[in-house]
C-alpha cells in the first residue's frame, strides 16, 4: 500500500471518493445534508483550491496499482501549546470493497511517519459522534478523545 500525492489529473478520483464519504456522513446528522445529488454535480473548483493549498495535501491510497481510497491532511500550528505542531487527518476513506483489510491502519501509520518528517508533534482527527465504527477505528489505532465539537444551525 502506498500514498500517492494527488494531482489535477486525479480530480475525478478525489471528487468521487469525497462524494461517497460525504454521502455516508449524511446519516449521522442533518447538518451533513449535501446539496448535490451526485458526484457529477460537485464542482471541481473546491478540489483545485485544495490541491493548491500549501497547508493541505491530498493522497490517493493505492494498493497493488489500484486506487482504493483517499486521504487529505492539513498542518496546524498552535504556538501557545506544548504540543504545537500537528498533522490533521481531514478525510480518510477506504473504498467499501477494501475495508477491514488493514489498509486504514496502514494509512494511519504512514500519516504518523509523515508527521514526524514534517516535525509535527502529534496527529489529530475528528469524526462524527454517532459514527461508532470510525470512533472505534481511531481508538484502536491509538487515538484518544480530546474534545467534542458542537454545531448549531442558524435558521
Amino acid at each position: 500500500m502506498e500514498l500517492v500525492e494527488a494531482t489535477l489529473d486525479d480530480l475525478d478520483a478525489l471528487v468521487d471518493r469525497w462524494y461517497a464519504l460525504a454521502k455516508a456522513m449524511e446519516e449521522y446528522s442533518d447538518l451533513n445534508e449535501l446539496v448535490y445529488t451526485g458526484a457529477d454535480e460537485v464542482p471541481e473548483d473546491g478540489f483545485r483550491a485544495l490541491l493548491d493549498d500549501p497547508d493541505a495535501t491530498n493522497y490517493l491510497v493505492v494498493n497493488d496499482g489500484e486506487t482504493i481510497g483517499y486521504l487529505t491532511l492539513r498542518e496546524d500550528h498552535h504556538p501557545s501549546r506544548t504540543y504545537s505542531q500537528s498533522l490533521r487527518i481531514v478525510d480518510l476513506a477506504i473504498d467499501d470493497g477494501h475495508r477491514n483489510e488493514g489498509h486504514g491502519t496502514e494509512v494511519v501509520e504512514r500519516v504518523k511517519a509523515l508527521a514526524r518528517e514534517r516535525d509535527c508533534d502529534h496527529v489529530t482527527v475528528a469524526c462524527e459522534w454517532e459514527n461508532e465504527g470510525a470512533r472505534r477505528f481511531y481508538r484502536e489505532t491509538g487515538f484518544r478523545p480530546k474534545q467534542v465539537d458542537y454545531a448549531q444551525p442558524l435558521e
